[in-house]
């Protein structure tokens, strides 16, 4: 190729990727070519399959008797439901919606939700990744369009509105006026306010021993005469500030352990800018977790760490488990993934975001700024949730005029952090789409990376309704290695599910089993069925389990003296949390 043609294919390609960021910041990030090929796909098959175009006619035409079958029950005096929500909708709970007409609103538009997943699924010939993205469309249109979302549509709605005489409307646009004007300023919303990290939030006292460009460390300050010799480590996922372990002191994970007789170690990640941009997995691995192990180590007196990881935090411990143990580094006492996974053939639906188009689109949008912003990442998890996360926050806050209280766990949700474009794209390509920690191409400084080689005791957390890491992709653990592995299931999500401390007034529950080393495996299904349910937080079974993997305490004065003091660089929750 001549220098000429160089010089223009690197200007046109300039170009195209200026164009795809500018379109992915309006899109939130998402490539419209990955919903206009699944649906070019899903067209295509379904024009060529008369069979399943007549079943879908056919089951049009039941729920059609069915809903008339039942206007004419509802004549009559009956009430009872053509057909129900799943467990998870709670849209149409209150008893207004039972009333005529607007339970045929909501029974219709349950039965076009049921049709269009007909419709959406099961058409031969249709790549299973475009049957889940046509199928997620329909329903986030079909959301869009509840008749809970509307006023003459919705009875509680109509209801308040004619009690207060409109205020209700107009507290709903002095709140939509609000946070406009907020987003405007790129303030946080409403009410994140009153929880500031190191203030209300992120208060458990303690000092930072170490710091890099990548990680601030944080050792806490015991709270009991003696401790067990083994430090706890915790690496949280670097997509997120680490202060959700460490939220109110009510609901604080690093309290708990503190208080039970555990040294407890954090890692800050630095929220990184556009300088940062050629920051890798390699240097997360390096200067992030490895660091923290060194160090803790030392402190420790050398005595071995119980290391924990959350989400991608865990991910990463698991690849630097798996690393040292291959060059006999016995560092490592146990490890804990908390809603960790290492396999992610089966991701859930954030596989939806993850094909061919839509990571070049992401690289794009990276390349343009250097690094993905984590307000993009939070729109696309509102995305996969948008029922609950958005439209009923919008009905909630701007029709019937009431904010909802805001919690910790809310404000710390929107203290969004970025990640760097290479580190980002190295996760994304490698992790997610090519899969290549479960199946032993990951590599580290060129050798690869076997998680067989793994010989700690492993206690891995699942959540039921996790939709960033579902339980049985958490499951895989116990597939991929052969040591000990002690498997949670617990009830709530990704982050409640986890955040989860004992206490009255919320139902929890969870399931239990250890696996010993070189034990069988159970398929996930089987599990389910044969683990026991226990009632209340996972928290105290953790850290039995913590307790069994620990030598006897000791007290403080025993400790060694860089367990004890060290130069501090600042009190906790240090300087990295704070940045914009």
């Amino acid at each position: 190729m001549s220098a000429a043609r160089a010089a223009d294919s690197f200007a046109s390609g300039d170009f195209d990727r200026a164009v795809h960021a500018s379109v992915a910041r309006l899109t939130g990030g998402l490539s419209p070519l990955v919903l206009a090929a699944a649906t070019a796909d899903w067209l295509m098959h379904l024009a060529f399959v008369p069979g399943k175009q007549m079943d879908l006619a056919l089951l049009a035409a039941r729920q059609a008797l069915r809903l008339s079958r039942h206007m004419g029950e509802c004549v009559q005096g009956r009430r009872e439901p053509c057909i129900r929500p799943l467990p998870q909708d709670r849209r149409f709970e209150a008893p207004q919606w039972q009333q005529w007409p607007f339970n045929l609103l909501w029974q219709a538009f349950l039965l076009n939700q049921q049709w269009w997943h007909a419709a959406a699924t099961d058409v031969s010939g249709v790549s299973h990744h475009h049957e889940l993205v046509v199928d997620f469309a329909a329903r986030q249109w079909l959301d869009l369009v509840s008749p809970s979302n509307f006023l003459p549509t919705n009875p509680e709605l109509v209801d308040q509105t004619l009690r207060s005489g409109g205020a209700n409307l107009l507290a709903g646009w002095r709140n939509w006026v609000e946070d406009m004007a907020r987003v405007a300023a790129n303030r946080a919303p409403a009410g994140t306010e009153a929880y500031r990290p190191g203030v209300e939030v992120a208060v458990t006292p303690g000092e930072v021993v170490f710091r890099n460009h990548l990680i601030e460390l944080i050792r806490y300050t015991p709270v009991t005469p003696a401790v067990y010799p083994e430090p706890v480590l915790v690496v949280p996922s670097w997509i997120m500030k680490y202060y959700i372990l460490d939220l109110s002191p009510h609901n604080s994970l690093v309290r708990y352990l503190l208080e039970r007789g555990h040294a407890v170690y954090m890692v800050s990640w630095r929220n990184p800018d556009g300088g940062d941009r050629d920051l890798g997995m390699d240097d997360y691995l390096q200067k992030g977790a490895m660091a923290a192990i060194d160090v803790v180590w030392q402190m420790a007196g050398k005595r071995p760490v119980q290391a924990v990881g959350y989400c991608l935090g865990g991910t990463l411990l698991a690849i630097a488990a798996a690393r040292m143990a291959h060059e006999d580094d016995h560092r490592l006492q146990s490890l804990t993934l908390l809603a960790s996974q290492v396999d992610f053939s089966e991701p859930g639906e954030l596989a939806l975001f993850i094909d061919e188009a839509q990571l070049a689109y992401l690289d794009d949008l990276m390349a343009a700024q250097g690094y993905l912003d984590g307000k993009q990442m939070s729109g696309a998890f509102a995305l996969l949730n948008q029922r609950d996360l958005v439209f009923s926050r919008m009905v909630h806050d701007y029709l019937m005029g009431r904010r909802r209280p805001v919690t910790d766990l809310h404000a710390w949700n929107a203290d969004a952090t970025r990640m760097p474009f290479r580190q980002h794209r190295e996760y994304l390509q490698s992790l997610y789409h090519h899969n290549d920690l479960a199946q032993g191409r990951y590599r580290v400084h060129g050798k690869p990376v076997a998680l067989s080689d793994i010989r700690l005791p492993v206690f891995t957390l699942a959540t039921e309704r996790d939709t960033v890491s579902p339980w049985k992709s958490v499951y895989k653990i116990s597939l991929l290695t052969d040591t000990e592995v002690t498997f949670c299931l617990t009830s709530g999500g990704h982050n409640v599910g986890v955040v989860n401390p004992p206490g009255p007034g919320v139902a929890r529950s969870y399931r239990l089993t250890t696996r010993p080393e070189d034990g069988k495996y159970v398929d996930p299904d089987a599990w389910l069925a044969g683990a026991p349910v226990s009632e209340g937080s996972w928290w105290p079974a953790w850290q039995g389990w913590l307790q069994r993997h620990s030598s006897a305490p000791v007290l403080l004065d025993a400790l060694p003296p860089s367990a004890r003091a060290v130069g501090s660089l600042g009190p906790a929750p240090g300087r990295y949390v704070l940045m914009p």
